[in-house]
């Protein structure tokens, strides 16, 4: 296992920004949900969209708007991902939907609607390494390796070594270590690890299996 683990790293530090170069930056709403019932997951994707809506618009009524409303009602077109989530032994139960950015900027635009620039797009990135453990082999490595894409905050990745279950990353990160691992829970595939992190990583995380 651990050859093969070393193996994906190497690979991956031979084009360690391929998949982050591909992708989409995205905006993210959080609406609170009873269920994960099919009709109540597309209201809350549309309250959702409609949240990062006014906030890209700065106008909390533009909703009030019959074209706006109709375009926040096609909510699905815009969906990149959605998950669930909930912290253990709290209510209620949270849908995080991220929408794709550019596919949003552009309907504002169509609105008539003042776009601001995404996160993706600041001037300042924060270095850190991160230890990711629970890895069994190639398989769970290509899983973090996909997640990690698909972050908004991530600008680059890059694999400094690996060992036991684990590897030891270095990230690029807009905005910083803590708003990206607030972003981790909802994402149901890497976790905060509470034991104290290796020397040389600033935060662990573990794998969920």
């Amino acid at each position: 296992m651990l050859r093969l683990l070393q193996l994906a790293v190497i690979l991956c530090a031979l084009a360690p920004s391929a998949a982050v170069a591909a992708a989409p930056i995205v905006y993210t709403g959080s609406v609170a949900v009873r269920s994960q019932d099919e009709a109540e997951r597309a209201d809350a994707l549309r309250s959702a969209l409609a949240k990062v809506v006014i906030e890209r618009s700065g106008d909390a009524g533009i909703l009030a708007r019959e074209d706006v409303a109709n375009a926040v009602a096609k909510a699905d077109r815009y969906v990149v991902q959605y998950s669930y989530h909930a912290e253990a032994g709290a209510a209620p139960l949270m849908l995080v939907a991220q929408f794709d950015a550019a596919a949003v900027d552009a309907l504002l635009q169509r609105l008539g609607l003042r776009a601001s620039t995404p996160l993706a797009g600041g001037d300042s990135a924060s270095e850190v390494s991160v230890w990711i453990g629970g890895l069994r082999g190639v398989d769970d490595w290509l899983r973090v390796a996909g997640y990690l894409a698909r972050q908004p905050r991530l600008r680059a990745s890059r694999p400094l070594a690996a060992h036991d279950d684990g590897v030891l990353m270095r990230l690029s990160l807009d905005g910083g270590l803590a708003p990206f691992l607030d972003t981790l829970a909802a994402g149901q595939v890497l976790a905060v690890d509470a034991g104290a992190a290796p020397s040389g990583a600033d935060a662990a995380l573990v794998l969920v299996p």
